[in-house]
């Protein structure tokens, strides 16, 4: 018997696994440690010091800067309007694509075209897509303007402040009019570009998750007297739950990441109406003055109410999901 033997049976057999395991996790530890890791403490470190764009010069501050930074007025509007964002862009993109995964997963002829149809939004980029939705949205040269316009609407300015006012003598219907030129309505182009962009990846997700559910649940509940609405209450979301879940969470960590079509169509604006969490850690720390600490405590409160509304979805509605 080697003399490693008796080694081996003085440790506890959770020990002898994670020894056994270790040689295989050490490049995931390094990956992890070194693009995860490090930079969430490196965020934590750079939070208690106030420095100069080149961190030539950095001023310890402690925790006034974290104080400071997350019970900001500033602060508390960009959790409103990320909040905002979330629902505006989350729920109906998860809606509009379970209806086209439903149409997809018809069996009829050519349904592969328009599979490929209702996911091709996946493969414009983020770049492509906001372009696109910024001439659409142009307020001189937009479709959308000109529809409004057929109709009698005024010309919206979408991504801007202004640019149509109500008149001393204005009808009721000039008033409805100027609803829309409320500066909240940036926010609402900003998702309906985003809603646009993420109906691609719900719809194959969607479609996936239909594909797995076995005929005979269906054939069953026709035999019961089930009609169309009543299989698709009782059996494909049910059956369905799951799939529906991971797109809820994955879509609040997207939405809650976004930035590049905000960048694009109103870089924030206007008066901040759309300028989300991960757009005004942009701001902070790479737009003038550069803090650099303020924009790692924001990254910080990024990453612990990602965290906390991830956890909170699976303890909420986690518990409902059917697996079968």
């Amino acid at each position: 018997m080697s003399a490693a033997a008796p080694a081996r049976r003085l440790l506890p057999r959770p020990v002898r696994e994670f020894l056994v395991a270790l040689p295989f996790l050490i490049p995931s530890l390094f990956l992890f440690g070194a693009f995860v890791f490090y930079p969430l403490g490196k965020s934590v470190y750079l939070g208690f010091f106030i420095s100069n764009p080149f961190r030539t010069r950095q001023i310890y501050v402690g925790f006034d800067q974290y104080r400071d930074v997350l019970t900001s007025s500033d602060f508390a509007t960009t959790l409103v309007v990320t909040g905002t964002f979330t629902l505006y862009t989350v729920v109906p993109a998860l809606a509009i694509g379970t209806f086209l995964a439903i149409i997809a997963n018809q069996k009829l002829p050519g349904i592969v075209i328009f599979r490929t149809i209702f996911s091709s939004t996946l493969a414009a980029s983020v770049a492509i897509s906001a372009v696109f939705w910024l001439v659409l949205l142009h307020p001189s040269l937009g479709v959308l303007n000109d529809g409004f316009e057929a109709i009698g609407l005024p010309r919206v300015n979408w991504l801007a402040d202004g640019g149509w006012a109500v008149g001393e003598r204005a009808t009721a219907w000039d008033v409805f009019a100027a609803w829309f030129i409320d500066p909240n309505w940036a926010l609402i182009s900003v998702s309906l570009a985003t809603v646009w962009m993420n109906i691609g990846l719900f719809t194959i997700i969607v479609l996936a998750g239909l594909q797995t559910i076995p005929d005979e649940l269906y054939e069953s509940a026709r035999i019961d007297g089930a009609g169309r609405w009543s299989e698709f209450w009782h059996v494909t979301l049910p059956m369905l739950s799951p799939t529906l879940f991971f797109a809820s969470v994955v879509g609040m960590i997207f939405a809650f990441q976004s930035f590049g079509q905000i960048q694009i169509l109103t870089q924030g604006g206007p008066a901040d109406a759309s300028k989300v969490l991960l757009f005004s850690i942009f701001q902070t720390g790479f737009e003038p003055p550069f803090r650099v600490g303020a924009a790692s405590v924001q990254a910080l409160a990024l990453f612990v109410i990602m965290l906390g509304l991830t956890l909170a979805q699976f303890r909420l509605i986690g518990g409902r999901v059917f697996y079968r």
